[in-house]
C-alpha cells in the first residue's frame, strides 16, 4: 500500500481562528461543560463554523467504546451518563441564538439503547425552549437495534444523519466494529418509519478506494432513498491512524458532486474540507425546499 507524505496540498490551507465569535462560543461551551465534535475530531472548519456561531454538539461524554482507525475521538471505558447534559445543550443553543443545531455522539455500546434516549431528550429539550431551531442528529448504528432508531425518529429530528464512511472493501479496516449493510439498513428503516424526515450520509475519500467504488457506494445510498450526501478528504489525525493513500483535487470532488446530483441526491456537499455537518442548514433547506 502506497502512502503519501503528510504535507497537505495548497488547497487545504485555512486561516487560524481569531474572531470574537470563535472565542465567545469556545468559552460558552467550556462553561457549560459540553463537548463538540469540532474539537474532539480536530475538524479543519472549526474557525469558519464557530465564527458563524454554529457547532456540532457531541453528547454521551467524550469517550467512545469503539476504535475506528480514522477517528481522533478518545476510546476506552465511558463515564456515567450525565442526565443534565440535554438541558445544558438546549440552553447553550438558546443562548447562542442558533437556528440550526447538530447533535452527534460517541458510540456507547455499553448502554442497552446505545444512548438513544439521551438523543431523544436532547432533541426534545432544544425544541421545548427554542421551538424555531431545527435539530439534525448524526447517530451511531446502535448495533442495528430498531427500537433505538425509533426512539430518535419519534422525537422528530429535522434530519437523520448516519455516515457510511467508506466503501465496502475498506469498511472493516476503518470501522472494525461496524457493518456496511447494517448502516444501509439503518437509513432504509429510517425512511420506512418516518419518510418525511430527510436522511443523510457521509463518506471520506483518500483511504485507498477507487472512483468506481465511490460511485457504487453512492448508488447504494440512493437505493435506500438517502436524500443528502457529504464527501470529504480523509485527513490522518496522527501517525497511529489509517494512512492517507491519496489526495483528491477540488476538480475531482466536483465530479463526485455532479455524479451525486445525477443519481438523485437532493444536495451533495463534496470538497477537500467538507465534513458531515458542514453547512448542514443549507443541506436541510435543499431537502425540504424551505428557507428561513
Amino acid at each position: 500500500m502506497v502512502q503519501v507524505k503528510r504535507k497537505l496540498p495548497e488547497w487545504f490551507k485555512v486561516s487560524a481562528p481569531t474572531s470574537n465569535n470563535f472565542y465567545e462560543l469556545k468559552n460558552r461551551l467550556k462553561k457549560a461543560n459540553l463537548n463538540t465534535v469540532c474539537e474532539e475530531a480536530a475538524c479543519p472548519n472549526i474557525g469558519e463554523c464557530w465564527d458563524k456561531k454554529t457547532a456540532t454538539f457531541m453528547i454521551l461524554g467524550d469517550i467512545c467504546t469503539r476504535a475506528c482507525s480514522y477517528c481522533n475521538v478518545k476510546t476506552g471505558r465511558p463515564t456515567e451518563l450525565d442526565i443534565f447534559e440535554p438541558s445544558r445543550v438546549a440552553n447553550t443553543v438558546l443562548q447562542l441564538g442558533l437556528k440550526y443545531a447538530v447533535v452527534t455522539s460517541v458510540d456507547r455500546d455499553d448502554l442497552a439503547d446505545g444512548g438513544a434516549k439521551v438523543f431523544s431528550m436532547t432533541i426534545s429539550q432544544i425544541k421545548k425552549i427554542n421551538p424555531s431551531c431545527k435539530v439534525e442528529v448524526l447517530i451511531p448504528d446502535f448495533n442495528g437495534d430498531l427500537q433505538s432508531l425509533k426512539t430518535i425518529l419519534f422525537s422528530k429530528p429535522s434530519v437523520l444523519n448516519h455516515n457510511i464512511e467508506t466503501v465496502p472493501r475498506i469498511f472493516k479496516k476503518v470501522r472494525p466494529k461496524g457493518n456496511y449493510l447494517q448502516s444501509l439498513e439503518l437509513l432504509n428503516r429510517s425512511k420506512e418509519i418516518r419518510p418525511e424526515i430527510p436522511t443523510k450520509s457521509g463518506m471520506m475519500v483518500g483511504l485507498g478506494e477507487s472512483r468506481k467504488e465511490i460511485k457504487k457506494t453512492m448508488e447504494d445510498l440512493r437505493s435506500v432513498k438517502c436524500d443528502l450526501l457529504t464527501v470529504g478528504q480523509y485527513l490522518r489525525p496522527t501517525k497511529k491512524h489509517h494512512p492517507i493513500i491519496r489526495f483528491y483535487s477540488p476538480a475531482e470532488f466536483d465530479e463526485i458532486r455532479k455524479d451525486g446530483i445525477n443519481m438523485g441526491f437532493k444536495h451533495v456537499a463534496a470538497g477537500p474540507l467538507v465534513r458531515s455537518s458542514y453547512h448542514a442548514d443549507e443541506q436541510h433547506n435543499a431537502a425540504t425546499e424551505i428557507t428561513y
